[in-house]
């Protein structure tokens, strides 16, 4: 054979002395294929630099083994710990994931879906960016009957799946915590309302607020944005304020970090004066020399149960009937930033 030809199936079936339809089967991981050959014929393929032909793979099966992720940041923990889950739930499926990044702005979201739709995607797994309103982009999802799973971040829908964590329980628990190592004005860094997470997280921090019958003072209410700056500014315009807080519960983690570098540069002692608690559990929170606590998301099994909705929703039916709303449930990890008593609890979780 030329060096220059590409390798076939053929010549892997004459190498080995087996019919090119085992091959084929193998390499596509047929379980009429016993383990032995199918290790043969890869071990084998690759020797001989084969590479499969996708397109024709794709035309054969109407699918073309390619899923696309689209997230607001890929460099974010949480995100890239979705998409771990969601490529070690597929890879061995054979699918390929695409990712995408909003960087937060709309029309970036409705490029990458016209992207993904135009590459003739098998499916679509979405966390919005805060910046979005209208649904006239996921419309063109539902259209084109590909299955879309939103991710933390999503659009209320009678037809598309989605996979969430209860954040109204995550910050009701996280205030409570507050509450219960004795704080009574309890600051809330706000994160935007245009995304649903944001509102849930505030309705969770009031509803523990009115249950201890303490009072909801809009000055202790702050929109921040999720980075450490806008939580040092928040801080230093918090302490112009006659009234001190005892606690702050941020939505986000990096506003949390932001806040409590302020406070150590107001002199104001952690956690004996003001507890700080986070929401996240960005790796960061437990690796600092005074660990904040945070409510931890579980991305991780966020993108593997995503995954598996989509594998369900692909063996379905093809109108998308198949339609799951799975809420996971948060935890809360108290470490030194919120615990006043000291002890070591760095380790211990507290489930909803």
């Amino acid at each position: 054979m030329n060096e220059n030809e590409k390798v076939t199936i053929y010549d892997i079936s004459e190498r080995l002395n087996i019919s090119a339809a085992t091959v084929s089967r193998a390499l596509n991981n047929n379980p009429k294929i016993s383990l032995k050959t199918k290790e043969l014929v890869i071990k084998t393929a690759k020797e001989m630099n084969y590479i499969q032909n996708r397109l024709a793979q794709s035309l054969k099966s109407g699918k073309t083994f390619n899923v696309g992720v689209i997230v607001p940041y890929i460099n974010r923990n949480f995100f890239s710990s979705v998409i771990r889950g969601i490529e070690e739930e597929l890879s061995p499926r054979g699918y390929h994931v695409i990712i995408c990044q909003t960087h937060e702005k709309f029309e970036n979201e409705v490029r990458n879906i016209d992207a993904l739709l135009n590459t003739q995607i098998d499916g679509i797994f979405i966390s919005i960016s805060k910046t979005t309103k209208d649904n006239g982009h996921i419309q063109k999802v539902l259209n084109s009957k590909t299955p879309l799973i939103f991710f933390d971040r999503k659009q209320d829908s009678p037809v598309f799946s989605s996979v969430t964590i209860d954040d109204f329980n995550g910050a009701y628990l996280a205030t409570e915590h507050l509450i219960n190592q004795g704080c009574r004005k309890i600051v809330h860094f706000k994160g935007d309302s245009n995304l649903e997470i944001y509102t849930k997280r505030y309705e969770g921090y009031e509803a523990a607020l009115k249950k201890y019958n303490l009072p909801i003072k809009k000055k202790f209410i702050i929109p921040v944005d999720s980075t450490v700056e806008a939580g040092q500014l928040a801080v230093s315009q918090l302490w112009k304020l006659k009234e001190k807080p005892d606690a702050i519960f941020s939505a986000g983690d990096y506003s949390a970090l932001g806040a409590i570098q302020e406070l150590k540069k107001l002199g104001v002692k952690i956690p004996s004066e003001v507890c700080v608690i986070g929401f996240s559990n960005e790796p960061f929170t437990q690796h600092m020399e005074l660990g904040i606590s945070s409510v931890d998301q579980t991305p991780l099994e966020m993108g593997k149960i995503a995954a598996q909705v989509f594998l369900e929703q692909l063996l379905g039916d093809k109108k998308l009937t198949i339609q799951k709303k799975v809420v996971l449930a948060p935890e809360l990890y108290i470490r030194d930033s919120s615990n006043k008593s000291q002890v070591e609890t760095s380790k211990r979780k507290v489930r909803i």
